[in-house]
Order: C-alpha cells, then structure tokens, then sequence
C-alpha cells in the first residue's frame, strides 16, 4: 500500500511540473524541455527504485518476523506452577511418616534379626519382614549410603522400626536395661521409628569384620574398641564418622546402635496399622 501511495505521489509532482513547463514562454527550446523532462524522470525513477526497496524490505522482515512468530513450537509443560507444587508436595511425606527404608535406599542390605529366630531370644519377636524408618532419618540414611557406596560399601539393616508390643517382649526375655530398653520408661527410641541397627558389607554384600555379631552383649559390642582387632575397629570407626557426620548419634553399649538427633512429630496411622497386623 505504501509502495502505491508513493508512486502515486511522485506522478502527481511529475504531472504538476509537466504542466508548468508548458505553460511557460512556448520559446523555450524544444530540446531543453526534453532534457529537463529526461532528468526529471531518471530521478523519478532513482526515487522510485529506491523507495521500492525499502518498502521491499520492510515487509519481507515484517512477515519472517510474523512467521517467526506463528511456528513457535508450544511450551510442553502445561501444568500451572502452583499445581506443580502441590503434586510435588503430596509425593512428599512428612518426617514423621513412616516409610519403607528400601522404598528411597533400594540397594541397602535387609536382614532383620527380630523377624526370624536368628537372635539373642531364639525367637520370632515381630512377623514384619519390611524395614520401617521416619521418613526424616530415611533422609539422613540416604546421605550415609551415597558416602559408604563411594568407599564400596552398603548399609545392613539388622533393626529398625519395633513396636511397642515387639520392646515388650524383649524386655520380657532379657530385662537388662544396658542392652534392652525398658518399656516401663515410656516410648523407646527404636518404636519412634528414628533409631537404626546398622552395620556394613560389601558392595557383593559379603560382610565386613566388625567388633562383634549383633546383639552380642559382652564387651566387644561397646564403642570402645581396644579389645577388638584393628580392622574391626577401623571398619566401626568409619561407620561412626559416616553417621555422626549425617545426623546421628550412638549408643556407647553398643557399636551397631544409632539414633537420629533430631526428633519427630510421628505419623500415627502406619505405626498403628503395624503394631496391629506384624505381631506375631
């Protein structure tokens, strides 16, 4: 439309000065109107070409910008931020929820003692054969796992979650509070879900040397480690350091023993859905 416009324009100037010309002294040469007249076209045209190239221009970039526009691929995610948030949010439990430990730690070693005969009672204490943590020492757990699997180890889980009614009958086999906590006493660590008996292997999962087999109750299971041999006492010590060093804290009686220093506002409905259907 410009491109008309100016064209348009410039035969109007060229029809007013053509007119002009004729109407002046007729004895102008005939050749001298002919060389203005030359002159005035050739510039015309200068113009003209000119103008049309730059019209030209604009709308070539005015329709590859728009095209540019018009095949913007779409944005694939949909989904408005705050819904975003809110499904990550549920997917999220709280620290105080019970969670399967192999559920966000899958290649950890399972081998819960108190679910078989295989311990200091000879007894079944617990029919539960999933390891069970609050999901806030879970976390904790995660971090140990990612630095022992650095050094080309895996945690073993011998204990974890234990009922109120399981610490009854420990108490009841084997009343010796230097081993076994005392249920009078109200809620043990192991039934708030945050305590964990751990030990190490291999990533083969062949065992390492530690200072005692679990639930060893004699003076080779404490924290001193002077009487154990030095690979067992250096292969305890790393495991100490790894678990202090992510939040936890140990008991002296024992080198298998530790707690999360943090305590948790529990989630009651999985603790009593398994205090009710894993008793033996």
């Amino acid at each position: 439309m410009r491109r008309i416009l100016i064209l348009l324009l410039l035969l109007w100037v060229y029809a007013v000065v053509f007119t002009g010309c004729l109407s002046k002294d007729t004895s102008v040469d005939t050749d001298e109107q002919t060389t203005v007249k030359s002159t005035f076209l050739n510039t015309a045209l200068e113009d003209t070409t000119e103008n049309t190239s730059v019209i030209t221009q604009y709308f070539t970039e005015d329709t590859t910008e728009t095209a540019s526009v018009i095949t913007q691929e779409p944005s694939e995610d949909t989904t408005h931020p705050n819904e975003a948030d809110e499904n990550l949010n549920e997917s999220i439990p709280d620290d105080g929820q019970l969670v399967n430990i192999l559920d966000y730690i899958p290649d950890a070693e399972i081998d819960l003692r108190y679910a078989t005969t295989n311990n200091f009672t000879g007894k079944v204490i617990y029919d539960n054969s999933e390891a069970f943590l609050c999901y806030g020492t879970v976390r904790k757990l995660i971090l140990v796992q990612k630095e022992l699997k650095d050094m080309g180890y895996r945690i073993l889980i011998w204990d974890a979650y234990r009922s109120p009614q399981a610490q009854w009958k420990l108490w009841e086999t084997y009343p010796d509070p230097t081993y076994v906590a005392n249920p009078n006493k109200g809620i043990t660590s192991h039934s708030r879900g945050d305590t964990v008996d751990i030990s190490l292997v291999y990533e083969d999962g062949s065992a390492v040397e530690m200072p005692s087999e679990f639930d060893e109750f004699t003076t080779t299971a404490d924290r001193d480690y002077s009487d154990v041999s030095e690979t067992a006492a250096t292969n305890a010590r790393l495991l100490e350091e790894v678990m202090y060093r992510n939040g936890f804290s140990g008991y002296r009686g024992e080198w298998w023993d530790y707690s999360d220093i943090d305590r948790y506002e529990l989630d009651t409905a999985l603790y009593d859905k398994l205090n009710t259907e894993n008793m033996e």
